[in-house]
């Protein structure tokens, strides 16, 4: 970009309002699209994977077997350190972060096109090989991007950044849904995968035009077996060596269990209450994604106004009162605007924390091992759910009914809120950080 080009692009930024202004600044953009690359694999693996092995006659068994495929999100800690300790040849010139953000893109683009041209009817087998390969290069390429995006923002840009991420991954997850059924219907479902694959383009060239994040640490080069093992286990041992470190996880391990349990069941609930289909339709994916978006909106302000502890803090209150109102719904039962009241709270509080919450996570950070923290503390929020919870819902429900239960889930949130603020006041919520918080 020219000095005169840039002249112009400043001016037309500070003609904003200030509210706007950082969502149209570069870094923040691009963690819109780097989130609508991060978003697709998990939507073709998921909703777009079923409807096509139900629609080819596969059994609801095989089909809900697939659901394996997407451990590999929660597992990707693993082979983090390989993205953060090992340089790529040949393209790895261009720098640690874009070597392997193109090299995962290619590899998505090449698991999708094999999930594609793979007939289920023939050969399921194969698709299962297919998806679990996508999945994998799915989380892998998860991992680069929240590599990118932490190095890429400023500390002031992370509550903003992390906005832009959750807009661009649910803008690319329910694009590539819906892509995905128009383009098969036309022209199959091989055109539709090859078609969706071009969602990774976006990442690409955020990697081309924006270069290798400033605040990316090169690692050392990585001399034997004895180093490398050092390496891989550096991540880990960095971040338990802090002081408050253990708080920390088992923070994170326990701040979205009440939520987890809650999201969990509100389908049940709808159904047993009498809603519609069309009506859930309308409130729980239209009116809800509407309530989300808003919310992060309102995060990123939060965020930039309040700090990031304080910002937390409220998110997390609001997330574990807005289980609260699912218990009001089930005491005054089918009632479409305690539905859009309790759908609208819920999202809005959600879409607040992903981006507070999603902040925090960034900041925790040391800049040396983005990748492998990043992906250690984000699987663990989501882990601890899906374990703790997916096998309790149900049975608590039919022991205590759905207004005790929303009750408990709300009790549930509250030791994270209660733990977050001892951290604040004890001072181990600033002394935890790593260097992704602050500049270096």
């Amino acid at each position: 970009m020219s000095k005169t080009e840039n002249k112009a692009m400043n001016h037309w930024l500070n003609s904003l309002p200030p509210s706007v202004r950082p969502y149209f600044e570069a870094a923040p953009l691009a963690a819109f699209f780097l989130g609508m690359s991060s978003g697709f694999p998990y939507a073709l693996i998921g909703a777009t994977l079923t409807t096509r092995l139900a629609q080819d006659g596969i059994s609801k068994s095989s089909v809900t077997a697939f659901a394996l495929t997407f451990l590999a999100y929660n597992f990707k800690f693993l082979w983090a350190p390989v993205i953060d300790n090992f340089r790529l040849p040949f393209i790895g010139k261009f720098g640690q972060r874009r070597s392997w953000l193109w090299f995962v893109s290619l590899c998505v683009i090449l698991a999708v096109i094999f999930l594609g041209v793979v007939d289920p009817t023939q050969a399921l087998f194969t698709v299962a090989v297919a998806a679990v390969s996508l999945g994998v290069a799915g989380a892998t390429l998860d991992i680069i991007i929240d590599a990118y995006r932490i190095e890429l923002l400023e500390p002031h840009q992370l509550g903003t950044g992390s906005g832009m991420s959750q807009y661009g991954w649910r803008i690319g997850a329910a694009s590539t849904g819906a892509l995905a059924l128009i383009v098969a219907s036309n022209f199959g479902w091989p055109a539709a995968y090859v078609v969706c694959a071009l969602f990774t383009l976006p990442a690409i060239m955020v990697g081309v035009f924006l270069g290798e994040p400033a605040r990316h640490i090169e690692p050392a080069e990585v001399k034997g077996f004895t180093q490398a093992l050092v390496d891989y286990f550096s991540p880990l041992s960095e971040f338990v060596k802090r002081q408050g470190a253990w708080l920390v996880l088992i923070f994170v391990l326990i701040h979205k269990i009440g939520d987890t349990l809650a999201n969990l069941t509100l389908r049940l609930l709808f159904d047993d209450l009498g809603f519609t289909n069309e009506e859930i339709a309308f409130y729980d994916v239209g009116f809800g994604f509407i309530a989300f978006l808003l919310g992060i909106f309102v995060g990123g302000i939060m965020f930039a106004r309040m700090g990031l502890k304080h910002s937390v803090l409220l998110s997390l209150i609001l997330m574990a009162v807005s289980n609260f109102s699912f218990a009001a719904l089930a005491l005054v039962g089918h009632t479409n605007l305690g539905m859009a009241a309790a759908i609208g709270f819920e999202n809005f509080a959600s879409g607040i924390g992903g981006v507070t919450v999603v902040a925090y996570l960034s900041a925790l950070c040391n800049l040396r091992f983005t990748a492998t923290q990043y992906a250690l503390l984000s699987a663990l929020a989501s882990i601890a759910g899906r374990f703790l919870t997916g096998t309790t819902a149900g049975g608590l429900i039919e022991a205590m009914g759905y207004v005790n239960f929303y009750l408990l889930t709300t009790a549930a949130a509250f030791p994270g809120v209660l733990l977050f603020w001892y951290m604040i006041r004890s001072g181990l919520a600033d002394v935890s950080l790593g260097g992704s918080s602050s500049d270096q």
